[in-house]
Order: C-alpha cells, then sequence, then structure tokens
C-alpha cells in the first residue's frame, strides 16, 4: 500500500512539475510574441494536458485576431493618409487658380471683357470647391446610423434625362458627342438623393475622362434596371479595376477635378445599400460601368 501511494505521489509531482515547466515556456513564448509582435510567431507546446493545451489554443485565438484587427487598422491609416494626400492636391489647385485670378482683378489695366472672363474663372474653381466638399460631406455620411434611405417609388429614366440637362453646358465645352437612349422602363424601387447622387458621379466620372463620346443606356430584366455608361478613354490597366471603386484610387493620379476617387466609391456604396451592384469594365479603350436597381413592385 505505501509503495502504491508513494508511486501516485511521485506521478503526481512529476505531472505538476511537467504543467509547471509547460506553463513557464508558454510564458517565455507569450514574452516573446509580445517583443516580436510584428511577425507571425503563435504560441507553440506540446503539453498532454487538455485543459493547458485548450488555453493555448484560446491564447492562439486572440493573437490572430488582434493582428488582423493591427493589420485592418493599418491599411486604414494608409488609406486616410492617401486622402489626405489627395484632398490637400485637389483643394490647393482652385485654390490656387482662384488666388492667381483675384490678384489680377485688382489689375486697373483690364478691361471689363477681361475682368468677367476673370469672374467666371473664379466661380467655375469655387464651385469646384464646393462639389468636393459635398463628397467628402456625403462620404462621412454613408455609413452614419443617422443617414436613413427613403425607398420610395422613382422614375430613373427622368432623373438621368434632368441630371444630363444640368450639365449640358459641359458635354458641348469638351465637344464630347452623347448618345442617350430615352426608351422608358419601369420604375425603380430607390431612395431619390440617392438615386441622383449615383446618376451625377458616372455622369461626372464620364465627363471627366471621356475623350470624344459618352453612350447612356437604360435596360431591364425581371428584377433589376440598369443604367449602362460608356465612353472613350486613354489606354490604361485593366488589372486596375479590380480597385476602381476604392476611395483612393484614380485611373489617372495626374489629373485633377471633383472625382478624387471618391465618385465611384459613393456610388458603389449608394448602390450596394439599395439591393443592387455596382459593375466596371473596359473593352478596347472603353469604359464601361453598370448599375442595377431594384424594380417596383
Amino acid at each position: 500500500m505505501i509503495i502504491i501511494l508513494v508511486f501516485l505521489l511521485i506521478v503526481s509531482v512529476s505531472r505538476f512539475l511537467l504543467l509547471q515547466w509547460d506553463v513557464r515556456r508558454m510564458t517565455k513564448q507569450l514574452e516573446e510574441i509580445s517583443e516580436h509582435f510584428g511577425t507571425n510567431e503563435l504560441l507553440r507546446t506540446n503539453t498532454h494536458n487538455k485543459y493547458l493545451a485548450r488555453f493555448a489554443d484560446k491564447i492562439n485565438q486572440l493573437i490572430i485576431l488582434f493582428k488582423q484587427n493591427q493589420q485592418t487598422f493599418e491599411k486604414r491609416e494608409l488609406e486616410l493618409k492617401q486622402e489626405i494626400t489627395n484632398i490637400s492636391h485637389d483643394l490647393r489647385t482652385p485654390l490656387t487658380s482662384i488666388k492667381g485670378f483675384s490678384e489680377l482683378l485688382s489689375d486697373p489695366a483690364l478691361s471689363e471683357e477681361e475682368k468677367k472672363e476673370f469672374l467666371a474663372i473664379i466661380q467655375k474653381k469655387i464651385d469646384n470647391l464646393i462639389m468636393i466638399v459635398d463628397l467628402f460631406y456625403e462620404l462621412s455620411q454613408l455609413d452614419s446610423s443617422d443617414k436613413k434611405l427613403i425607398m420610395e417609388q422613382q422614375y430613373l429614366d427622368q432623373i438621368v434625362e434632368e441630371t444630363m440637362l444640368m450639365f449640358y453646358e459641359e458635354f458641348e465645352n469638351k465637344q464630347l458627342k452623347v448618345d442617350l437612349d430615352e426608351n422608358n422602363v419601369s420604375p425603380i424601387f430607390a431612395d431619390r438623393k440617392a438615386a441622383v447622387r449615383i446618376v451625377t458621379n458616372i455622369i461626372q466620372n464620364a465627363l471627366t475622362y471621356a475623350k470624344s463620346y459618352v453612350t447612356i443606356s437604360l435596360t431591364e430584366d425581371d428584377k433589376y434596371i440598369w443604367l449602362r455608361t460608356a465612353n472613350d478613354m486613354e489606354e490604361t490597366d485593366i488589372s486596375e479595376l479590380e480597385h476602381i471603386f476604392n476611395r483612393t484610387f484614380r485611373l489617372d493620379s495626374s489629373r485633377t477635378g471633383p472625382q478624387l476617387g471618391l465618385g465611384l466609391h459613393i456610388v458603389q456604396q449608394l448602390v450596394q445599400k439599395q439591393g443592387g451592384q455596382a459593375i466596371a469594365n473596359v473593352y478596347e479603350n472603353e469604359f464601361i460601368i453598370e448599375v442595377s436597381f431594384q424594380k417596383w413592385h
């Protein structure tokens, strides 16, 4: 009996010492992981204690989750820096123009005709600034819980026609050939303001990048009304399309204007919030964007 008790005591002490050794080893690993957290190191254990093994597994899950959150944070921080760079660049350009033309207006040698021309340029730059600020405001509202969409019956063909008339002068100035399919389609189930913003951003994108023409058409299937816009453009890398709806992406980073990479991002977000989808494609230097709206039933 004494021998059995001694044997059991030895086994118990051995298990305790082994458990203590495992805990010490895990603690040392955690210290190393904490010191070099940028690596993909995880907690390793060869313990035969199932509770300790489960504990180590839960710690590894926390480490993985924390690292994923850290990567997401770093990605958002880089995107924020890029957006700040974009804001600085695109606000500086019209502001510099406004400052320059404002100073020219003080020249007494200017004729009345020249003053009117400079004032018109200044007004255009101011309108551009307002459009940029509006885009950023709308972007800030996309994920706001206070911003509720009012889904009602809307007529997309009318919205497209009304929005195109707003940009008639811009199309004329750029000498773009416009082909607008005026076929009537079924009503859509959408928020009025969101639908107008979607159409407006798509048209502004076409105005920014089109070389000679823009075509707009509406089609419908059993569930959706599709708005399709196509325009010719400079040669671009098709692989860039996967980033076309990103907040900081530009088809041409050297261009300036109200798009900032935000216009199509807002389009995608608003379309998805209303149960549709946004698709972009390039075929033989023709940029095509298609967005769908739910049909009104």
